[in-house]
């Protein structure tokens, strides 16, 4: 595989274990709060649930890693394409702005990846 599409899939597997630092530790400190725009009392209140999703965004890098590791590409195609799912769903349910973040990176790798 190319350099350009191994390295966006190595970006978008790095954003997602940030992700899952913000939301697993970060939630309720202040870049957490800052990060997702929330009040100190919603985020005690919602604290467990973005714990559970940053597990995720960790399963999600996880195997992006051991695909791109491995060599699989299939694997690394399908793990993108569930983080393209999850930013569609995050810019419909939440923000915009997921899907920029998240999916624009994705997207990207998935273009690289499949003019290789």
């Amino acid at each position: 595989m190319p350099m350009m599409a191994s390295a966006l899939v190595v970006l978008v597997a790095l954003l997602h274990l940030y992700f899952l630092v913000l939301e697993m530790f970060l939630w309720t400190r202040p870049l957490g709060l800052k990060t997702f725009r929330n009040t100190p009392e919603r985020a005690e209140a919602t604290r467990v649930l973005a714990a559970n999703q940053g597990l995720y965004n960790g399963f999600l890098a996880a195997g992006l890693l051991w695909g791109r590791w491995t060599a699989q590409w299939n694997v690394v195609v399908f793990f993108l394409l569930c983080v393209v799912a999850a930013a569609l769903y995050g810019a419909w349910s939440v923000s915009r702005r997921i899907l920029v973040v998240q999916g624009v990176p994705a997207i990207a790798a998935l273009v690289a990846i499949s003019l290789s």
